[in-house]
């Protein structure tokens, strides 16, 4: 048994300026009058988007907002998360390890074992300080809309972590069209999600679709707080592209029979362009899948049918998102506040090639009383997803996805634009974190983290470290040597410069710790164990460190436990429908 762990206009050239002052170190106070017109900031966050689906990234999706965020600023090519949704999240805000602050696993997939466990209550515990409270002291306007997934109560709801205005759907997931939520235990009742505003419930409007709804939000707080001279934070955090599938016909429309060449076609046109842009090696090759999942080919010509109708949802999805994006920037041009604005875009996690179906009883709801036929896949009433070979190839050229420690789980496409184009159309290599965000738009709004005390109060310090040098070109790094740990429901990896040592249950992994050499084989298809037995040894210290500092709850078994990361049922789904 393995070892338990507890533990803004006329003075815009001086906002950039000051940004670039902070970013070589020099001290800048919050609150003075120089610091009055500081930047804004947005902060978007898609969910469950893969690593090469967006246009910027390799991808054939129609993403042209996302693409011209990223010839005005910097591509992070080697940017980390959680491989799951929530974990992220509570990253993001504390800039801390998510074992820290309450999320050592998702809520919903916390064993007993956990549950007593401080950093595993499931919501975003008093010990984490976000950032948006800082922000919000240092007297920038802070909004969010979309999905938070820290925590359901109204106590643990976005005003009580620093937002001044908020539209929230509190759960992991929901429908997009309606309320209906994801996971149910009784197959005759209909799960709902929750929605708050301000912290108070609230019913979705009529003719509702998320990432309409949450954009047409953000927009109207932004507006609220124009004309007194105060800089805003804008979180805009999509549901989109999580499942269900769903999106407006005319999306869909526009993808009807792209797909129908199947996974390998797309990923290696993919793959080329990725070599193009720059984005990976010219001699980069692909993981192209787990051998218990079928091959293209191997589909019957009924379930090559269903895949593709699946994948043109999910690419509609992408889309409608980036136009909702270029929504929000064109009205932050309209009201000439773009300039001024520094904006940073990642996904949460990998491409989610797992299924809900396996949670409680979703699966026999599903069927009894959702319409999953072909022709329904996509809208209203309908809950599909798009299974592991599309999110396979969504994490193009990486290893696996969402809930697993390799590089498709766990890297994320992102894209930071700082106001002045500091970094116009470059792409970088430097390896970072989601707990480097924090710091970084600390930094940016000249507001300096307080370390372990924060108003008469113990908290939990911000890990990350600042990207501003990196992102106004003053360094090319933002680590001196980049170490990083993962822990997830058993699952582990631990990165020390280039060296990676990961672990996974068989049949994803061969259920030992694996080594990989990633600025060789970043797709993670050269196991180094046998042959690299001091490198090995090494990086297992240094796993062993960051489980002990972090409280990480590990015990004989926790990877193999049935539920969510179960994709082995997904096609048993595809032969099911209608």
């Amino acid at each position: 048994m393995r070892k338990l762990f507890l533990a803004p206009r006329a003075v815009r050239g001086l906002a950039l300026a000051a940004v670039l002052a902070a970013g070589a170190g020099l001290a800048m106070a919050a609150g003075t009058e120089a610091g009055a017109r500081r930047p804004n900031i947005l902060l978007i966050v898609a969910d469950d988007l893969g690593y090469s689906d967006i246009g910027a990234f390799g991808g054939e999706i129609a993403t042209p907002n996302l693409d011209a965020l990223a010839r005005r600023g910097l591509r992070l090519t080697n940017f980390y998360a959680s491989p799951f949704c929530s974990p992220t999240r509570a990253m993001l805000m504390s800039g801390a390890d998510s074992h820290q602050v309450g999320f050592g696993s998702m809520a919903e997939l916390l064993t007993p074992q956990q549950r007593s466990q401080p950093g595993y209550e499931g919501f975003l515990t008093d010990r984490a300080l976000p950032f948006p409270v800082l922000l919000q002291d240092a007297g920038y306007h802070t909004y969010m809309a979309g999905k938070w997934h820290l925590g359901v109560k109204e106590e643990h709801a976005p005003p009580n972590r620093g937002f001044e205005k908020s539209y929230a759907m509190m759960n992991g997931g929901a429908s997009h069209f309606d309320q209906t939520g994801i996971i149910t235990f009784d197959a005759e009742k209909t799960p709902m999600a929750l929605y708050r505003e301000d912290g108070k419930e609230v019913q979705i409007p009529k003719d509702f679709y998320s990432s309409e709804q949450f954009a047409s939000k953000l927009i109207s707080y932004i507006d609220g707080g124009k004309g007194d001279g105060k800089p805003f934070f804008g979180y805009l955090a999509f549901t989109a592209p999580h499942w269900p599938l769903q999106a407006r016909d005319a999306y869909i429309r526009k993808y009807e029979g792209r797909y129908d060449v199947g996974y390998d076609v797309i990923r290696e046109r993919r793959l080329a362009r990725m070599k193009t842009l720059g984005i990976v090696p010219k001699d980069m090759k692909p993981y192209v899948g787990n051998p218990a999942w079928p091959r293209w080919k191997q589909l019957s010509a009924r379930q090559q049918r269903i895949e593709s109708r699946r994948m043109a949802v999910y690419a509609a999805m992408v889309e409608s998102m980036d136009a909702e994006i270029g929504r929000v920037i064109d009205h932050l041009k309209g009201i000439g506040e773009y300039d001024n604005t520094a904006i940073f875009f990642m996904s949460d996690n990998g491409a989610d090639g797992n299924t809900v179906l396996d949670e409680g009883q979703t699966r026999a709801w599903a069927k009894k009383h959702r319409d999953n036929s072909y022709e329904n896949t996509g809208r209203i009433g309908s809950f599909a997803e798009y299974g592991p070979g599309w999110a396979q190839v969504g994490s193009t050229p990486f290893n696996m996805y969402k809930a697993f420690m390799y590089e498709g789980g766990i890297a994320v496409p992102s894209i930071v634009s700082l106001p002045r184009d500091a970094r116009k159309g470059a792409i970088s290599r430097a390896p970072a974190h989601v707990t480097d965000i924090a710091p970084t738009l600390l930094e940016l709004a000249a507001v300096k983290p307080p370390g372990t005390q924060y108003q008469g109060r113990e908290v939990i310090a911000m890990q990350g470290r600042s990207m501003v040098r990196l992102l106004s070109g003053q360094s090319e790094r933002v680590h001196e040597q980049f170490t990083r740990g993962w822990e997830m429901n058993g699952r582990r990896a631990m990165r020390v410069g280039d060296w990676k040592i990961v672990s996974a249950n068989k049949p994803w992994g061969t259920g030992e710790w694996e080594l990989y050499h990633l600025s060789t084989d970043r797709s993670e298809l050269k196991n180094l164990a046998a042959s690299q037995p001091a490198k090995l040894k090494e990086l297992l210290a240094a796993y062993e460190r960051y489980a002990k500092d972090n409280g990480v709850v590990d015990f004989e078994g926790l990877a193999t436990r049935p539920g969510y990361s179960n994709s082995l049922n997904y096609y048993k789904d595809v032969d099911e429908t209608d």
